[in-house]
């Protein structure tokens, strides 16, 4: 499954499985126990595909950070997302090394985390791009 169909919910926990589409919104389920949800347009969604980190340079998307805790980790968990906001900086720098600390928090690091811990958990380890979005980049 790519991240195309993973969703964070603002105000919910955790990550959802996008299933399918209603008249109102969509149906998800959650990746944490299974349940599922009906979630209107009107909840502020984002696909985890769509969010990026920023560094200094450019944006880098959540599927290379992502692949950079996976290759540190050896396909293992990282570091808990409750750990202290010095080692959560510290693990952070060695993952993205030009992360721009102005802009990127510590709550956005600790749901990056999470998110892996949680994606890593239910064996959603493949992080790489769809053949699609490749192709429509090539063509630009």
């Amino acid at each position: 499954m790519s991240l195309d169909k993973i969703l964070a919910i603002s105000g919910k926990p955790g990550l959802y499985e996008l299933k399918t589409q209603t008249r109102s919104g969509f149906l998800a389920e959650s990746l944490l126990d299974g349940k599922r949800l009906s979630v209107s347009i009107r909840h502020n969604v984002s696909v985890l595909s769509e969010i990026a980190i920023y560094t200094f340079t450019e944006e880098v998307p959540l599927r290379e950070i992502f692949k950079k805790i996976f290759e540190k980790e050896n396909g293992e968990k990282a570091i808990s997302h409750k750990e202290s906001k010095d080692k959560l900086e510290a693990y952070f720098s060695e993952v993205l090394p030009d992360y721009d600390e102005d802009r990127v928090y510590a709550s956005d690091m600790k749901k990056v985390i999470q998110w892996y811990n949680i994606l890593q958990s239910k064996g959603l380890t493949d992080f790489t791009e769809a053949e699609e979005e490749k192709v429509t980049e090539e063509e630009e």
